[in-house]
């Protein structure tokens, strides 16, 4: 194995101690996965853009270590960026015409918290226009392919960024996810991802196509992480955690420590099927093998599915954003979300944990997810495994954890209840060693 195989398989957080043990320079990580940004590109077109300085600032890195100097927990590591998420002196289209010039002059909140612990940005990622939708396509960038299998989707909307990492062009990145963007690229692409607690990350300089978000005017979208490895969504997610003062929906509360969580004793509501829309066999028995895992290593399990209606509640509040609704039906809509979160807390009070599919199949051929309006209820439905709990802000992680007869990945999710992301990123810590053996490297973009 090269050296560049080497590093470009390697944790983040493996990285940052790397670099700063001095075993291996800032420049050869960022060199590396330049080398195979260009080589995977070309076919997976997951990097829109590369961010100028970023060779500079590799040997800055190094300078400082030589010199003695204190430096940041992420130092020379580098790291990718969503397109709908914005970075300064760095064009951010979002996968909008109207925006294909656009570079914005100070960087997100999240982006600005991963440079100042060290961190460089290496690009950004594909995303469908607006950072909305299922399948990575746009006008301005084109179509973002699966390296597990180019004819296939990486999904959406954080498409790009689970496709990059997983062909090994980025250890880590930045995503977003409002009904399962940063969740359900992973599960499609074998790799990690995390959507926090809401109201745990700043979504201050993130935008759709009204303009900047925030925690009033879109509760739904959070910033997510998505990694190789789950022990490199808690290390991001430390660094990017807490109020910045611009964003009003975030309190002072710092992430838990996942190695303080015990599996002994967990409660666990499992289901393999929400009875909207059937996994594949697969799909199923792979949750059902998590389940198997957890109840050897001493959780509790139960059979149970969420209380209420979360998938038509879904589509109302979707609806919404659409305009149309007076005054009072949107009112209306307000209290049912509201009544829905309480009926949903209150279940999760009886469960640590939820464990459940991210998706019904795996990563379906370009085209099987979106587009058609005669498959727009079936897509709704397919979606109901991870839309609930955007209704709910509870943290959701996302692990590799079986592998389709086709090859593909297959992913289980770990839900939490909110404030609770450390023991979601505990189990699937716990799930991600158990797995080991069953999660493949993209073969499409092998070599």
């Amino acid at each position: 194995m090269s050296t560049t195989d080497e590093l470009t398989a390697t944790s983040a957080t493996t990285l940052a101690r790397m670099i700063a043990r001095r075993e291996v320079s800032a420049t050869e990580v960022l060199d590396a996965h330049l080398d195979r940004i260009a080589a995977i590109n070309p076919t997976v077109n997951a990097v829109v853009q590369l961010a100028a300085g970023a060779a500079d600032q590799a040997r800055a890195a190094d300078q400082a270590l030589g010199r003695g100097e204190a430096v940041g927990p992420l130092h020379g590591v580098p790291f990718t960026v969503k397109d709908n998420t914005e970075t300064a002196g760095v064009i951010t289209a979002a996968g909008a015409p109207e925006r294909a010039a656009t570079t914005p002059e100070r960087d997100a909140t999240v982006v600005a918290r991963m440079r100042a612990a060290g961190a460089i940005l290496l690009g950004k990622t594909n995303c469908p226009p607006w950072g909305s939708g299922v399948e990575t396509d746009n006008e301005v960038y084109g179509r973002t392919n699966n390296p597990h299998d180019l004819a296939r989707t990486p999904g959406g909307s954080s498409g790009g960024e689970a496709a990059v990492i997983a062909a090994g062009g980025s250890p880590w990145g930045i995503g977003t996810d409002s009904g399962g963007s940063v969740r359900i690229p992973a599960h499609f692409c074998g790799v990690c991802a995390l959507k926090p607690t809401q109201g745990l990350l700043p979504v201050t300089g993130v935008f759709d196509d009204e303009g900047p978000i925030g925690a009033i005017s879109d509760p739904r979208t959070q910033v997510g992480s998505l990694a190789r490895t789950v022990e490199d969504l808690g290390t991001m997610t430390r660094v990017i955690a807490g109020p910045d003062g611009r964003d009003g929906g975030v309190p002072p509360v710092a992430l838990g420590d996942p190695a303080a969580v015990a599996a002994a004793g967990l409660r666990v509501a499992v289901h393999a099927d929400n009875g909207l829309s059937a996994p594949t066999p697969e799909t199923a028995a792979t949750v059902r093998a998590a389940a198997d895992v957890l109840a050897g290593a001493g959780a509790r399990l139960a059979d149970r599915l969420l209380p209420g209606d979360g998938h038509a509640l879904t589509v109302e509040v979707w609806a919404s954003y659409e305009g149309g609704m007076s005054s009072l039906d949107l009112y209306r809509l307000l209290r049912r979300w509201d009544a829905y979160r309480a009926d949903v807390l209150a279940f999760m009070d009886d469960v640590d944990v939820v464990l459940c599919p991210v998706y019904p199949v795996p990563a379906p051929p370009h085209g099987g997810t979106a587009g058609a309006e005669l498959r727009a209820v079936e897509l709704q439905h397919a979606i109901s495994y991870t839309t609930p709990f955007s209704l709910v802000g509870a943290p959701c992680a996302v692990v590799p954890f079986g592998v389709s007869p086709e090859g593909l990945p297959i992913a289980v999710q770990v839900v939490a209840r909110p404030w609770h992301d450390h023991v979601a990123l505990a189990v699937a810590a716990l799930l991600e060693a158990a797995a080991e053996r069953r999660v493949v490297a993209p073969a499409a973009v092998a070599g």
